[in-house]
């Protein structure tokens, strides 16, 4: 296993968000993280990131322990988070916000040629400002920076919320591409279709625990439902 949580709890202030929650993700795979609005999915990935410690529980990445290590230590270990709402940074253009993945010094095959290949409309993009595309283009850019950090293990937290149909369909068509040297992927989505479609497992969160998880092609609709909603 690439990453391994174990008993994870996570609060904000007195608001417990996550209640011993368990998961593992195999090298190669591809794993989605399901759950209404307030389940507990970004606050786990936030756990998993460094940028909200867990109060319990431990996370292993390739056998180590992440206990403690910041946020930009993390990416340099080889975990890279698509955030939601894309937060590029405004003042920085195409090209300067695709660089700032380079910061984690990792070494590997993604680099500028490479993420304008999977995204060709961002060279043609390049010197204009982040902030300026439109919102499926915005989406690219923050996996492409998230990309140039040579991560072992995508973090992708909503990358289809607010695109239009069109545009997901084509961001999530780069996938492929993206695993090809055998990236892990954990995404995190709320079209339940769409994730069972491109993933090989999924886990449910309902109010901070896991409520189903099973291989994507084997879990009923009946099951789904009832692990989404809790009826």
């Amino acid at each position: 296993m690439l990453l391994q949580a174990r008993s994870i709890t996570a609060s904000y202030g007195d608001a417990q968000a996550l209640f011993g929650l368990d998961l593992e993700l195999a090298a190669g795979e591809v794993l989605a993280l399901i759950g209404s609005n307030g389940a507990g999915k970004s606050t786990f990935l936030k756990t998993l990131t460094g940028l909200l410690p867990p109060r319990s529980g431990t996370v292993h990445f390739d056998g180590e322990p992440l206990a403690g290590i910041e946020a930009g230590d993390i990416v340099k270990r080889g975990i890279a988070l698509v955030p939601e709402g894309r937060r590029l940074f405004p003042s920085l253009s195409v090209e300067e916000n695709l660089l700032m993945g380079t910061l984690s010094g990792r070494k590997g095959s993604w680099n500028m040629e490479r993420v304008f290949t999977l995204f060709p409309v961002l060279k043609e993009k390049r010197r204009l400002p982040g902030t300026s595309l439109s919102g499926g283009q915005q989406q690219m850019v923050a996996i492409g920076r998230a990309l140039m950090s040579n991560p072992r293990l995508l973090l992708c937290d909503e990358i289809s919320l607010g695109l239009a149909p069109v545009v997901i369909r084509e961001i999530y068509a780069a996938l492929p591409a993206i695993m090809e040297d055998g990236m892990s992927l954990l995404i995190v989505e709320q079209d339940v279709q769409l994730a069972l479609q491109v993933s090989s497992r999924v886990v449910c969160l309902q109010e901070g625990r896991v409520s189903l998880a099973g291989k994507s092609g084997e879990l009923t609709r009946e099951q789904i439902s009832k692990a989404y909603f809790g009826i």
